[in-house]
């Protein structure tokens, strides 16, 4: 099954904590997983950043939540256990405990009301987490993901209407910042243009030219099938070269893919997913338009020596 979301923890993890122990979140992670089934492939599920996994992420807060309302309680860094409040509630046999339940509590009014002081929005903040079943990081990682993907679209679309000339300028200028070549003006230089509007040209591995690569680039429409992969690595023994990097704004056939992993010289394909991807994250064709720092609550300052 798929990892909940932290909504449809909140029960599973108030009913783990009814034995009245003192727990870690490793024992609760560890509790809900075999109450919920979740397979390893599952557990292993992580955000989009890669910091942290889905599962842990949605436990701890609905462990946060939960605490809020004083259905939990924390005495200890790390430990939660179960509240006279949370007690009651058990015997209650709730189908369900989410953030509307929550809201009949008076602390966790409070909680949200003052979470909610620097929205100037109309819809409430419990209106907004009702209607997502998602957690904060999620939230934010999903928006960032969606504004990513506009950003790397709209490059794509840029270098297919630009000239042969653009992208020749703009392969030698990414492998230049993703550390290859030393400067641009030494890195790299084609060696011929093609009728196809791709390029070949060769770029030093290092700054001082110990090893080369290879590269040939090409702006197509179509996929990149095994034909044009068996004509470079040709080149590539031609030149005595152990190293090639083949770039499409296109994309390139299972037959392309599968060829590259079975031959020697080393091939790498980047295709136009991957090299707007690189651009990104080497900052190049883009620039940062707003930074947002995310704080998170210092723990070991609060412990008294």
């Amino acid at each position: 099954m798929a990892v909940p979301d932290f909504q449809s923890l909140m029960l599973p993890l108030l009913k783990f904590s009814a034995d009245g122990e003192e727990h870690t979140m490793q024992e609760a992670r560890e509790g809900l997983a075999k109450i919920m089934g979740l397979s390893q492939e599952d557990l292993e599920e992580r955000l989009p950043s890669g910091r942290q996994t889905t599962f842990a992420n949605r436990v701890a807060w609905a462990k946060v939540y939960l605490t809020q309302a004083g259905v939990l309680e924390s005495p200890k860094r790390g430990k939660l256990h179960i509240s006279d409040r949370g007690r009651k509630i058990l015997s209650e046999f709730p189908t369900r405990i989410d953030i509307k339940y929550l809201e009949q509590f008076e602390e966790f009014q409070e909680f949200r009301q003052a979470s909610n002081k620097s929205r100037t929005e109309k819809v409430t903040h419990a209106d907004a987490a009702q209607a997502s079943s998602t957690t904060p990081e999620e939230t934010l990682e999903q928006a960032y993901q969606q504004l990513r993907d506009e950003v790397a679209n709209e490059l794509l679309h840029l270098i297919k209407d630009n000239t042969p000339e653009f992208f020749e300028k703009l392969v030698v200028y990414l492998i230049v910042s993703m550390g290859y070549g030393g400067s641009v003006k030494e890195a790299g230089k084609a060696t011929r243009k093609t009728a196809d509007e791709g390029i070949d040209g060769v770029i030093k591995e290092d700054r001082l030219g110990l090893e080369t690569i290879y590269l040939q680039a090409k702006r197509w429409e179509a996929a990149v099938g095994r034909p044009e992969i068996q004509k470079f690595v040709g080149a590539l023994h031609g030149q005595r070269a152990k190293k090639g990097v083949f770039i499409t704004t296109s994309r390139f056939s299972k037959e392309a893919l599968d060829y590259v992993g079975q031959i020697d010289p080393k091939v790498v394909l980047i295709d136009g997913a991957d090299l707007v991807q690189l651009m990104i994250d080497n900052n190049v064709g883009v620039g940062s338009a707003a930074v947002y720092e995310i704080k998170k609550v210092d723990t070991d300052f609060f412990i008294e020596d």
